[in-house]
């Protein structure tokens, strides 16, 4: 079944800004939470198709990939939305508890949480992208820290029930009709204090650790192209899955070569002999050793653009395709002429009908 688009989900428009969406998304998972529909497999649907949109659109890279490319863009770079509640209430719990009063019935002090994903930028010439490469990247992370295994605790010592919530995570106020459950403010959902922190970590239960790893890029990237790498991000929460690294290209201008998506683009200056009469050039092309044989046909004229096929960039959708190399001409006209030169000049515009007020066949 196709999807549907992501703006008509959550009923905004195409210009519509960060805060709109956000407010839209609030109201309609409050609208289709499952605790306030249970056993409404539509209004479940629902909540999760809107959780999805909010996901795309709430991110700007995520939606301009969206806005270019749409649902099969995303795909491409490794998006397949969420697999089912706990990944919703994991990425936006604190949206239901702090504007709705409820998340995850389960809790957040026991529920296992994937780690942050990280991003890297990395810069590519035109040529490293043309043929690929393999590159060593240095980034940092936070990882579980080894000497309380993560759990901020001093070795030895155990942390005490939260007094405020009674180790539950959650307390629930009055308003109205409705009894209001929220996040402690105290253990902030944990249920536990910890009052003898790792000396290592300060309680945090992460380090911050440098990582070096090798990345092999494909033959064809262009700027935008994300390669993920996954379980390369942060460690996770209660013993969730790490995070992934994303690592974003950027192709660097080429001086000569101009690129358009898998087709290569350049200009060539020639003669205005060679375009009278025609000529065969060499013109280099990006990723060989050899020059290119180009035939120029006679008669040719100022912005003609020539095709090469298959010398453009790779595909990365098939190893077996490359785009095209297109050739701009420009002529070149000479800004001094020699006596001889003005000579035989004069004498082409004399057999072509054409007369120059002032000049003779032996002007300097």
């Amino acid at each position: 079944m196709d999807k549907r688009d992501y703006y008509e989900i959550l009923g905004v428009t195409r210009e519509a800004d960060e805060g709109e969406i956000k407010k839209v998304y609030r109201q309609k998972a409050l609208k289709f939470h499952p605790d306030r529909n249970p056993g409404d497999k539509e209004a479940e649907e629902k909540f999760k198709e809107a959780a999805e949109a909010y996901e795309v659109l709430k991110d700007r890279e995520k939606r301009s990939i969206y806005d270019r490319f749409g649902h099969a863009g995303l795909e491409g770079r490794g998006f397949k939305g969420f697999s089912g509640f706990d990944d919703i209430f994991s990425s936006f719990g604190d949206i239901f508890e702090d504007f709705f009063g409820f998340g995850n019935k389960q809790g957040r002090r026991s529920r296992a949480r994937q780690g942050r994903s990280l991003k890297y930028e990395l810069g590519l010439t035109l040529e490293e992208a043309y043929h690929g490469k393999e590159t060593e990247i240095i980034f940092n992370r936070l990882d579980s820290c080894d000497t309380c295994q993560g759990t901020g605790l001093r070795p030895g010592s155990s942390p005490q029930r939260c007094s405020t919530c009674h180790g539950k995570g959650q307390v629930i106020r009055s308003q109205g009709f409705f009894q209001i459950s929220s996040t402690c403010p105290t253990c902030h959902g944990h249920g536990e204090i910890i009052t003898d922190p790792c000396p290592d970590c300060g309680g945090g239960g992460k380090i911050r650790v440098e990582r070096k790893i090798k990345v092999k890029i494909p033959p064809g990237v262009d700027t935008g192209s994300q390669l993920r790498l996954s379980n390369e991000g942060e460690s996770g929460i209660n013993g969730g899955p790490r995070g992934d690294l994303f690592v974003i290209l950027y192709v660097e201008d080429h001086d000569f070569f101009t690129r358009e998506d898998e087709n290569l683009i350049c200009n060539i200056p020639i003669s205005f002999v060679q375009a009278a009469l025609g000529d065969t050039i060499s013109i280099p092309v990006l990723g060989e050793k050899k020059e290119y044989p180009l035939k120029i046909p006679n008669g040719i004229q100022p912005g003609t653009i020539l095709t090469v096929p298959g010398k453009g960039m790779p595909s990365l959708q098939s190893r077996n395709r490359k785009g095209n190399l297109y050739v701009k001409i420009t002529i070149k006209i000479p800004e001094k002429l020699d006596t001889r030169q003005r000579e035989l000049l004069l004498e082409f515009a004399e057999l072509d009908g054409l007369k120059f007020s002032g000049q003779k066949k032996n002007a300097l």
